[in-house]
């Protein structure tokens, strides 16, 4: 896990800071966020009638993939340390885009790239421009930049 002064994050600007372990997309996984959320929509949770579909099998949730960057992306090697930091939460996201289907079985990972730092009262504000790969994939399962506040 790399570390990063909290001083020297304005010299990162446009930078990679992270770049995750990939994650495998399991039927567990899409069933257990089904569950979650409520929307057991069949492209979802029931692989023969997927199968069926112009995806040929499920996919998961385009909000699953999403979540993914509050969770596995940010504890499975991808988010840097940074030092001095008390605490870390999430302020919001902007232009989340679902580009590509993620079909069950894939690997995902996260490469996130800096892109603003302002200061606030007490925190400084971290906007970062996620883009979640497919393995194997040119295009992207999703896009979006975050917005995190670390307070001091």
């Amino acid at each position: 896990m790399t570390t990063i002064p909290l001083p020297d994050l304005r010299s990162r600007i446009g930078q990679e800071i992270a770049l995750s372990d990939w994650v495998s997309v399991t039927q567990e996984m899409v069933n257990r966020f089904a569950d979650a959320t409520g929307d057991h929509q069949f492209i979802h949770v029931d692989p023969e009638r997927a199968a069926q579909t112009p995806f040929g099998g499920p996919i998961a949730h385009g909000f699953l993939t999403l979540s993914l960057l509050a969770g596995h992306f940010m504890t499975g090697g991808g988010a840097p340390r940074l030092e001095g930091a008390r605490m870390v939460v999430n302020y919001g996201l902007n232009r989340v885009r679902f580009i590509s289907p993620v079909p069950v079985g894939s690997r995902l990972r996260n490469r996130a790239i800096l892109v603003g730092v302002e200061d606030g009262q007490g925190y400084v504000q971290l906007t970062v421009a996620n883009t979640v790969e497919i393995e194997g994939s040119e295009r992207p399962a999703a896009t979006a930049e975050t917005v995190m506040r670390v307070y001091l």
